[in-house]
């Protein structure tokens, strides 16, 4: 009885040696060759090979059984999440495994600037090679069944913004929350419009992108919204630009008379109102002006090369600030936008006879 007691003390006091030292050991400061390590639990990974793949990288010092069996004594805390994790040398290995069960992961960023199309956004996303691709083979159709809006045109309904993923993150998940935020955005405006000329938010959200492809300068938002305002008004069309290149199969960016001639929907030019869809995705603050336009009596506007617009409330005033300021498209330092602007907008084309 006396040895049996012996042996049971002796493995108490070994087990108790044991759970000291791992208890230490986890402790300790991971061993890295630089001051941050980007690691990557890859999905579907096991406790087994994360802890494994720790001490036999020499990040963790300390054997990979006993740290393998403090993994799974402390399963209680959480199963180890997929992603991307930023290790940095202050952390322990009992800190390491927080991280990996917390799912604090890496987060990138992806930026879509205001008025850019919907093919933009596309091949932006197809870019980012941290973004799983799942819609490269699908229609834009497709996408917006995908969404939960089946038989909604694609253009306009993605909020422009910075959105943070994970690496792994599919594209379609960004592009559900860009819709969602443009979903509320539209609603919001909407809801607090200052101008009922416009007959719902789909007809604002289409107005917004015109004024986002129109928008040199951004203080002028609310005067560009009026004139277009105005002229919709009046049952004027709408003669811009942007709208007329959105309905080209093919444009090398020179906006000629025989385009406006073009019979599309989007060529206001020749159609009347606002085109079918919207030509871009809109920022909130050209929506906003959409539903919130200053009050004047503009008709008309030109680029004056230096990145602002001239405004006009009849044809013949307009007509002698496009010979004032677009004969100056030739000579240096002329520009449609400011130096900043991250997109050029067209300069406006040659206004046809008889403009209304």
């Amino acid at each position: 009885m006396r040895r049996i007691a012996i042996a049971i003390s002796a493995g108490i006091s070994l087990t108790l040696l044991i759970v000291a030292y791992v208890a230490y050991q986890v402790r300790q400061p991971i061993n890295l060759s630089d001051r941050e390590l980007v690691y990557e639990v890859k999905p579907g990974a096991s406790l087994n090979r994360v802890t494994s793949d720790l001490v036999e990288r020499d990040i963790v010092r300390m054997p990979a059984l006993l740290f393998r069996v403090y993994g799974l004594v402390t399963r209680g805390q959480g199963s180890l999440k997929a992603g991307e994790f930023l290790l940095e040398e202050r952390l322990t290995g009992r800190q390491v495994l927080q991280h990996f069960r917390q799912g604090r992961v890496i987060q990138h960023q992806v930026t879509f600037p205001e008025g850019w199309r919907f093919n933009d956004w596309r091949a932006h996303l197809a870019a980012q090679t941290r973004i799983r691709a799942s819609i490269q083979a699908r229609s834009d159709a497709d996408i917006m069944a995908l969404l939960g809006v089946a038989g909604q045109h694609v253009e306009g309904q993605f909020f422009p913004d910075t959105y943070q993923y994970s690496k792994g993150e599919a594209d379609i998940s960004i592009l559900r929350r860009a819709h969602r935020r443009m979903t509320q955005a539209l609603h919001r405006a909407w809801q607090n419009r200052a101008d009922d000329t416009l007959k719902s938010a789909e007809d604002a959200l289409i107005l917004a992108s015109i004024i986002e492809k129109e928008t040199g300068f951004g203080p002028e938002r609310g005067k560009i919204s009026s004139v277009f305002i105005n002229r919709l008004r009046q049952g004027m069309r709408l003669q811009t630009d942007p709208t007329v290149i959105y309905g080209l199969t093919a444009f090398d960016g020179d906006l000629t008379r025989a385009h406006l001639r073009q019979v599309t929907p989007y060529n206001t030019y020749r159609n009347k109102g606002l085109p079918p869809t919207p030509i871009c995705n809109p920022g909130l603050a050209s929506i906003e002006a959409a539903l919130n336009p200053e009050s004047t009596a503009f008709l008309y506007f030109v680029a004056q090369g230096d990145g602002k617009s001239y405004f006009s409330t009849n044809l013949a005033a307009h007509n002698a600030a496009v010979a004032r300021f677009q004969s100056r498209a030739g000579r240096e330092g002329y520009r449609s936008t400011p130096a900043s602007a991250p997109a050029s907008i067209p300069a406006k084309a040659p206004a046809p006879e008889g403009n209304e």
